[in-house]
């Protein structure tokens, strides 16, 4: 990762008022935490979402699962054991004879946007951010670990108004992710298909499966050997090969993905932002029924375009660095579509999809979602580390969110201890209620709970100190409870590591 230079800078806003959910249009029923991100370290948001955190732009929020009218369940899927449905491979042949033969098919898509963050849905920004005093972490030269110290000890680091660090002066080229034709590979063996849940198959290859598992059993017993029966040699068609064989050689049309950073300093990006923010306000006009006003150049920016996340680089990690994404669907020499993406220690967070009005037919969120899960399954060749697919909040309460737990195997994350729970067994307490705890260990807790507040990092008039030495300088109305509920929705790891800003 970076070095000691980068740091996690956050305002904290609670979460008192309701605000009107997108899913199931309540007024007022929509409650969430939120914080203001002025810079984030890819660690430090992947340990965040694994607590239930978003980001939408700048602003991370948590929903209050237990208060709001529509909890939002945070959900991965398994990228290495993925096998694609029966829908799913509709789909990738539905590109496939468009990519081939030119043909659109008739009627809309099939309801799936892949919009991991519902603007409407999603939480309303603080009024007020402080951004004189604030830098960006790039900005700030502490000296050496201050998340040890202990709390009674008082910490003075000066924060410099030092240049951006030399790990992030510069990007890598951009990335571009060719055709499958070209990269797609069987998994390697151990960390292919799982084996324990094989696809549909028919009645009647099944039972000449079992038949030739009881001869071979009757053969081991008689010690006659033979050859593995087909049970043993047949694996399932890895994913890679089906988004393959729906980019024919000969085709009508010509599709491209390209990877670039989130960065007006990087080349492609900015040769591609006017573009690509029209093709926004295109989609959201036509697909959600925005106003033109709420899908201007600025919040286009504001929305997709500015992210709290450092681009950081490492040895064992991928090729293009970990941060934030742009995946360009590039259809005949011009965008299509884009996919918001970010590359974290160990996953690819989808953050949201826009795309051509004229291609909805193609349900190119469930195809873009499918792209992703075997960018995912590449770069963890890289990366091993790097191993799930994150698809943003799964919504039982909300039939037409459901579609994101058909990307399996997939868990979700218990909003009580903090813990992946297979999906197969989150459905039923979902079914009786809107609000469930998926660990049903009745001891178990969360194993990064707060203990000590006091150990908090808080950044205080360019200084960086625990928040137990900051009480004993602060001057003004006593924050105790708000920094406590700020503490203990990011756990204790997390208050030692990120600077919470006091004014």
């Amino acid at each position: 990762m970076a070095g000691n230079k980068s740091y996690t800078i956050v305002e904290y806003f609670g979460g008192d008022d309701g605000y009107r959910c997108g899913y199931c249009k309540n007024e007022k029923g929509n409650f969430s935490h939120g914080m203001w991100s002025h810079t984030m370290t890819v660690q430090d948001y992947q340990d965040l979402i694994d607590r239930g955190w978003r980001r939408s732009g700048k602003y991370v929020y948590k929903p209050i699962m237990n208060k709001t009218c529509c909890p939002q369940y945070t959900i991965r899927c398994h990228a290495l054991k993925f096998q694609p449905s029966k829908s799913h491979k509709k789909i990738l042949k539905k590109i496939s004879k468009f990519i081939s033969k030119g043909e659109l098919p008739k009627g809309q898509d099939d309801g799936e946007p892949m919009d991991s963050v519902c603007e409407e849905a999603g939480p309303r920004e603080p009024d007020k951010v402080c951004q004189s005093e604030v830098k960006c972490a790039a900005s700030i030269d502490i000296q050496k670990e201050v998340a040890e110290c202990p709390d009674t000890a008082e910490v003075q680091k000066e924060v410099a108004d030092a240049g951006p660090a030399d790990s992030e002066a510069s990007r890598k080229e951009p990335v571009s992710v060719t055709d499958a034709r070209t990269t797609a590979t069987a998994p390697k063996p151990g960390v292919g298909a799982d084996a324990s849940r094989p696809p549909c198959r028919k009645a009647k290859d099944l039972r000449k499966e079992r038949r030739l598992q009881k001869e071979q059993m009757r053969q081991d017993a008689d010690g006659v050997s033979s050859s593995p029966s087909p049970a043993q040699t047949n694996q399932p068609k890895p994913l890679e090969d089906f988004i393959s064989e729906s980019l024919p050689d000969n085709s009508s049309h010509c599709l491209e993905v390209r990877l670039v950073p989130v960065s007006l300093e990087d080349p492609q990006f900015a040769a591609t932002y006017e573009q690509s923010a029209a093709l926004y306000a295109r989609y959201q006009m036509a697909i959600h029924g925005d106003d033109p006003s709420e899908c201007s150049e600025s919040e286009f920016r504001r929305f997709l375009c500015d992210s709290p996340l450092e681009a950081e680089y490492s040895p064992d990690g991928p090729e293009m660095g970990y941060g934030s994404f742009h995946q360009q669907y590039w259809l005949d020499g011009r965008i299509v579509a884009v996919g918001v993406i970010d590359i974290l220690p160990t996953c690819v967070s989808s953050v949201y999809l826009y795309y051509h009005p004229d291609f909805a037919s193609l349900s190119l969120g469930s195809y873009s979602a499918l792209r992703e899960i075997a960018f995912t399954r590449q770069l963890q060749k890289q990366s091993p580390k790097l191993s799930y697919y994150y698809l943003g909040f799964y919504i039982h309460s909300c039939p037409k969110m459901r579609y994101k737990g058909q990307y399996r195997p997939s868990d979700l994350l218990c909003p009580e201890t903090f813990v992946w729970v297979p999906i197969e067994r989150c459905v039923p307490h979902l079914e009786n209620s809107r609000y469930a705890r998926f660990n049903q260990d009745p001891d178990a807790g969360d194993a990064r709970v707060l203990k000590d507040v006091g150990r908090a990092l808080v950044l205080y008039r360019r200084t960086v100190m625990p928040y137990a030495a900051y009480t004993r300088k602060r001057k003004g109305p006593a924050d105790e409870t708000e920094v406590q509920q700020y503490a203990s929705l990011v756990g204790q790891d997390c208050a030692e590591r990120i600077l919470l800003y006091r004014a």
